[in-house]
């Protein structure tokens, strides 16, 4: 039997031409919903493709927004939140802030600067009332052909999931919250 020899070749793949923008749900309510989508946006950059995150409710420095930060323009980051959990009715201003964030990302999308676009947790905001789920899949048919669209949050829509190409959802078997564990910087946050 042979011994095992490590190499710095690449192994030879084929990869489809970056023609048809697909559209991608990570749902559920499992951890990693977030995570996944940032892994694409850092993989994305790496490939040379300019990303837009847009993230609903959240506000503030979370660690993977600093990090993201590294990768200059190739990354284009916005929040439209506050930054707190909504229990019940949304406010006006929750509510205002989500709004113009659905009207940014429409100017974004019709800019044709951007390959990968990712909406962090606008699957929350139609469940809390704060948009309309047919926005949502107004936005997804306006979007341009080369354009990959990716939806995050708990809760998604039975329409927006119908009307998705890919659908991931993030199911908790266990997880260490339930023991007291709050969320760690670098690892939840």
């Amino acid at each position: 039997m042979g011994e095992a020899t490590a190499t710095n070749e690449q192994p030879k793949t084929t990869h489809a031409p970056f023609e048809q923008g697909y559209v991608q749900i990570y749902t559920g309510d499992g951890k990693g919903k977030t995570t996944a989508a940032m892994g694409l946006a850092v993989r994305a950059a790496g490939a040379g493709l300019r990303v837009f995150i847009g993230q609903f409710i959240k506000m503030g420095r979370y660690s993977e927004i600093e990090a993201l930060d590294a990768f200059g323009d190739r990354i284009v980051w916005r929040q439209f939140g506050r930054g707190r959990w909504i229990r019940g009715r949304s406010s006006d201003d929750d509510i205002a802030l989500a709004r113009q964030g659905l009207t940014e990302v429409r100017d974004v999308l019709s800019s044709g600067e951007f390959k990968v676009v990712i909406l962090d947790e606008i699957l929350m905001a139609t469940w809390l009332r704060m948009l309309d789920v047919q926005d949502i899949l107004d936005l997804i048919e306006a979007r341009p052909a080369g354009v990959e669209l990716v939806l995050t949050g708990r809760r998604a829509d039975p329409k927006l999931i119908a009307r998705a190409d890919l659908v991931t959802e993030m199911c908790e078997v266990k997880h260490y919250y339930k023991k007291g564990v709050l969320a760690r910087k670098g690892i939840e946050s």
